[in-house]
């Protein structure tokens, strides 16, 4: 379908509409692409704890918006200067970066320049919107993380959405395009984690899962999965731990350093609490380095002992999106899924759209690793 040919179309839509609110589905209208976008029929969406700290506004975007930002679905419909999908292809969607400033001519667009604004700005870079509601034409912020996919449908542009094989489920796909893919690439893309190192998980969420599976394929021999929900500390030794400690029963800096000897190469922080960047910093041995990929509150600041730090050489690393290039990187976490090395269906539960803010609040709880809301089907909506 040419871009001449298409025009706005009917969707529902999970707005936010007030600090801390409870999504509401809504009607609305969303226009064609422009020429470098798509627009894509979204199968499924995960949720992602990133959508609750921009519903409950710790890091603030511009209201009303629409969440979501792990979306799968179809390709509906191109802008007539795409060239690397067509209409019909399976595709996962992720971050936005610009493609042209020095981070992402680099290698590195995770770390684009203008992050903030296209990913959190609620719109195109230039603050233009597709969305605007049924009721009284009012625009709705969105773009978010480039997708907005709290969505039937949503525009994307060619630089976040990646082609996958249409042999790949396409429903579980979503959450490859961010909490997944930011666990994983932090292992293997941005930590390099290599083969007989040790490595430490602080939070069993799905990006500390996510990074166990990672450092079992990188070839980690002491896999450490720390965490204060029984539950998932079980799940974590299914899907490659080799050990487990709850920090509510024991001090996890001086375990670890029990269990290894001195500390571990590598540690990965995903929780987003200062105190637990600090053990998770304190829990590395000489010239080891700690990850910091949890989301935490704009402002949020650790202390940390410079000298510990300083003579052991030790390094801590600020990682976005794992710092992976996702049309290289999805498509691999495809390809080791299906050959059963690298299972995160087993972190999945899947709602219904209506049930948004249900798997909102059950990730919360911890009662579900990764929620997926399925997007109801045309024979749904009639």
């Amino acid at each position: 379908m040419s871009q001449s040919d298409v025009e706005a179309i009917d969707v529902k839509v999970a707005v936010l509409r007030q600090t801390g609110a409870k999504l509401k589905i809504e009607s609305a209208k969303l226009g064609a692409p422009r020429p470098t976008e798509v627009r894509v029929r979204i199968v499924a969406t995960g949720v992602c704890h990133t959508d609750m700290v921009v519903r409950d506004q710790l890091f603030p975007t511009p209201l009303p918006i629409i969440l979501g930002h792990e979306g799968a679905g179809i390709v509906e419909s191109v802008g007539y200067a795409v060239t690397t999908v067509a209409p019909g292809d399976h595709v996962v969607m992720t971050y936005m970066s610009c493609g042209l400033c020095l981070p992402c001519e680099t290698g590195h667009p995770a770390h684009c320049s203008h992050m903030h604004p296209l990913n959190f700005g609620g719109g195109r870079i230039d603050g233009s919107t597709s969305t605007c509601s049924c009721d009284d034409a009012s625009p709705i912020h969105d773009h978010f993380f480039g997708q907005s996919s709290f969505s039937t449908y949503a525009v994307a542009n060619e630089r976040n959405v990646v082609k996958v094989s249409k042999d790949a489920p396409l429903e579980l796909l979503g959450p490859l395009g961010c909490g997944i893919q930011t666990g994983a690439g932090s292992v293997l893309k941005a930590l390099k984690v290599e083969a007989g190192a040790s490595f430490a998980a602080f939070g069993a969420g799905a990006v500390g899962l996510a990074s166990v599976m990672a450092a079992k394929v990188a070839g980690a021999t002491t896999i450490i999965a720390v965490d204060v929900t029984p539950s998932r500390l079980e799940l974590a030794l299914e899907l490659g731990a080799t050990h487990v400690i709850n920090s509510r029963e024991e001090d996890p800096v001086k375990r670890i350093h029990e269990i290894t000897g001195g500390g571990v190469n590598y540690s990965l922080e995903c929780s987003g609490r200062a105190e637990v960047l600090r053990q998770a910093i304190d829990a590395v041995t000489t010239l080891g380095t700690c990850g910091i990929v949890g989301a935490t509150k704009v402002g949020t600041e650790v202390a940390f002992n410079i000298n510990d730090v300083m003579i052991p050489g030790k390094r801590i690393m600020g990682i976005v999106q794992g710092d992976v290039v996702a049309n290289a990187f999805i498509p691999t976490l495809v390809d080791l899924y299906m050959q059963g090395r690298f299972p995160f269906d087993k972190l999945c539960r899947f709602y219904s759209f209506d049930q948004v803010n249900e798997a909102m609040a059950d990730s919360e709880r911890g009662v579900t690793i990764k929620p997926i809301l399925r997007m109801p089907t045309s024979a749904d909506q009639a």
